[in-house]
């Protein structure tokens, strides 16, 4: 029997450190909506390395073999999509890179008019949205792209769908995915409104200890020199955490909430100042979808206390007369409010 080598991305559970954002990541496999992660940090943190992880560790998904938007099921089919073959095959998490100098044809797809109106075809040309149907969408550099594009990403990524209207021509299709968003805040930083759209938020930075330093070093050389052998060694962790994830989801519907826990987000987002009910609800939902991960029946104050500063640093209004930073301030609140 001829032996197959493992090829693939970096292994997620490989990853030294940064247990913030692989959380946050975790979370959003959970229960996507969350509504994205968006990590701000210095180059070379393993941002990008943590999403083509994640998704390689997720379970691959059953599709519609050559539907472009990564249909489950013949029903789902778009009525614009030339499908050929109607095999049911099973395919990889899809992780499709937006890049900035995208135009929003390129992102949202291209209705061909004139096809349209001269032959009465739904001529469609599906986009990166398509694409990244039933996967991640991972924007680099999230901060230097057009707010036009953001603001439409952020409202398509909330509703599900993605819907393109030209010429009173209108075509729709699924667009259900995990946004996740990473920059460098000296480049520029997002506005608050868009900011607060993003489900949850984490700061990276570069490890401080030389022995994690070393360490970081130490896998990503054995990874480079034999990528067969270092996915062999690390793939028993991998499968043990997507086992985690897939019973996670299973259990999430059943983990329940009380009233003094929607008491708690309430009182922590009014002590700290955070508008609209947003930051309630995706504190509530991280905290369900960590209860989950943990396979606790009911949320709790520690699920509460482990998630509010991904769910809540980035809702803050700025303060003139607190120099303190926003996982400070947060973390501040939290021991205050639920002391």
């Amino acid at each position: 029997m001829k032996d197959v080598t493992l090829t693939g991305p970096f292994p997620f559970s490989a990853i030294v450190g940064q247990e913030d954002m692989k959380l946050a990541m975790i979370l959003t496999a959970i229960d996507p909506g969350i509504g994205g992660v968006l990590v701000f940090g210095d180059r070379g943190t393993g941002k990008s390395t943590a999403v083509r992880g994640l998704a390689a560790l997720l379970p691959p998904i059953h599709a519609v073999a050559g539907c472009p938007v990564n249909s489950a099921h013949l029903g789902e089919i778009p009525d614009w999509a030339q499908v050929n073959d109607t095999a049911i095959i099973e395919k990889p998490t899809p992780v499709i890179d937006l890049p900035l100098g995208a135009t929003e044809d390129r992102v949202v797809g291209a209705l061909d008019i004139e096809k349209a109106l001269t032959r009465g075809e739904k001529a469609f040309e599906p986009g990166l949205l398509a694409r990244a149907n039933r996967g991640y969408l991972y924007i680099d550099e999230v901060n230097l792209l057009e707010d036009h594009l953001v603001d439409l990403l952020l409202d398509v990524a909330q509703s599900g769908r993605n819907v393109v209207e030209r010429e009173g021509l209108s075509i729709r299709h699924a667009a259900h995915f995990v946004l996740v968003g990473s920059g460098n805040p000296e480049e520029g930083e997002l506005r608050p409104q868009l900011l607060d759209r993003f489900g949850l938020s984490v700061d990276v930075t570069s490890p401080k200890d030389i022995d994690t330093r070393i360490e970081v070093i130490r896998r990503r050389d054995s990874y480079d020199r034999d990528p067969g052998g270092f996915l062999t060694e690390w793939r028993p962790a991998d499968l043990a955490l997507r086992a985690q994830v897939v019973a996670a989801r299973d259990h999430l519907g059943q983990v329940a909430a009380g009233e003094p826990i929607l008491r708690d987000c309430a009182a922590l987002c009014l002590a700290l100042g955070a508008d609209g009910l947003r930051g309630e609800l995706t504190l509530l939902r991280a905290a369900r979808a960590l209860a989950a991960f943990d396979q606790d029946l009911t949320v709790t104050r520690d699920h509460l206390r482990r998630v509010a500063a991904s769910a809540l640093r980035h809702r803050l209004r700025r303060d003139p007369l607190d120099e303190a930073g926003s996982t400070t301030r947060v973390t501040r609140i939290v021991e205050e409010v639920l002391a």
